[in-house]
C-alpha cells in the first residue's frame, strides 16, 4: 500500500488506523482539524515506527480544505496507496427543530468529503493500476437512526457502486461497517450510551485489524465481529417497520427527555 492517507486521524478509529499502518511500515498522511494533536501523533509514529508521517490540517466541512486534501491524493509524485475516509461526527439532536448548520456540516464531512476524496484517490490510483479506498460506514447504515444512518447508508451504497466500477482496474473499494466501538466518538457527540451492555461494544484495535485484512482481500463490505454480522443480516431481512421501531427505541434511550414518537 505504500503511503496511507487517513482522515480523522487524531482520535478514535483514525488514530488506531494510523498506528496499525505505521507499525506495518507504511508512511502516513494524517488529516484532521487539530494541529497540536496531529503534530504529537506524527512525532510518536516517527519515533516508534520509523516511518514518514506527514501532517495535513484540514476541516472537511470546508470545501477549500477538502480540495487541498484532494490535491494531495492526486499528486502522482507522492502517491497514496490507501485512502481511509474515516472522519465523522455524531449529532445528538433531532432533525426537526435541530441545528440545521450542524446537520449541513455533518453531511459535508461524512458524505461530500467522502465523495470528493474518493474521486481524487480513485483517479490517481486507476492511472497507476493499484490502490485501495476504505470508507468508514456503520451498522447504522442498515437502521433508521436519524441523519447519521442516512449518511452512512450513502457511504455504504456509494462504496459498493465504486467497487463495481473499479473491478479489473487493480484498485479496490471497501466499506467498513462496525457497531459500537470504544472510542471518543460518543463522548465528543455528547451521546449517552450508558444503557448499552458491554457485549455490544467492540475494541478499536480489533475493528481496524479486521478492516485492513479485508482491504488486503479486496472485500467490499467489512463488518467486524460475528455478532454484528448477525445483526446486519437480521436488519437486511427484517421488515422495515421493525427496523424503524428499533430506531425509535434507540432515540428514546439516548434522549430520554425527548419523546420518541
Amino acid at each position: 500500500m505504500g503511503t496511507a492517507l487517513i482522515t480523522g486521524a487524531s482520535a478514535g478509529l483514525g488514530l488506531e488506523f494510523a498506528w496499525q499502518l505505521a507499525t506495518a511500515k507504511h508512511d502516513v498522511v494524517l488529516v484532521a482539524r487539530s494541529q497540536d494533536r496531529l503534530d504529537r501523533l506524527a512525532d510518536q509514529l516517527r519515533a516508534a515506527a520509523g516511518v514518514h508521517a506527514e501532517v495535513l490540517v484540514a476541516d472537511l466541512s470546508d470545501r477549500r480544505d477538502v480540495e487541498r486534501v484532494a490535491d494531495r491524493l492526486r499528486d502522482q509524485e507522492r502517491p497514496v496507496g490507501l485512502l481511509v475516509n474515516n472522519a465523522g461526527l455524531g449529532l445528538n439532536q433531532r432533525f426537526v427543530g435541530g441545528d440545521l448548520a450542524a446537520e449541513e456540516a455533518a453531511l459535508d464531512v461524512m458524505v461530500r468529503a467522502v465523495l470528493v476524496l474518493s474521486n481524487a484517490a480513485a483517479g490517481a490510483m486507476v492511472e497507476r493500476g493499484r490502490g485501495a479506498i476504505l470508507n468508514v460506514a456503520s451498522i447504522a447504515a442498515l437502521l433508521a437512526s436519524g441523519t447519521y444512518s442516512a449518511h452512512k447508508a450513502w457511504v455504504r451504497t456509494f462504496t459498493e457502486g465504486l467497487a463495481v466500477e473499479l473491478k479489473g482496474t487493480g484498485v479496490t473499494a471497501t466499506a467498513l461497517c462496525p457497531g459500537f466501538v470504544h472510542t471518543e466518538f460518543h463522548e465528543r457527540g455528547r451521546i449517552d450510551v450508558s444503557t448499552y451492555p458491554e457485549v455490544a461494544w467492540l475494541h478499536a484495535e480489533d475493528v481496524v485489524a479486521t478492516a485492513l485484512a479485508d482491504v488486503r482481500r479486496g472485500t467490499v463490505i467489512s463488518t467486524p465481529s460475528i455478532r454484528y454480522r448477525a445483526i446486519a443480516a437480521a436488519a437486511r431481512l427484517a421488515p422495515r417497520g421493525a427496523v424503524r421501531a428499533v430506531g425509535r427505541y434507540r432515540r428514546a434511550i439516548e434522549s430520554p427527555d425527548t419523546p420518541a414518537e
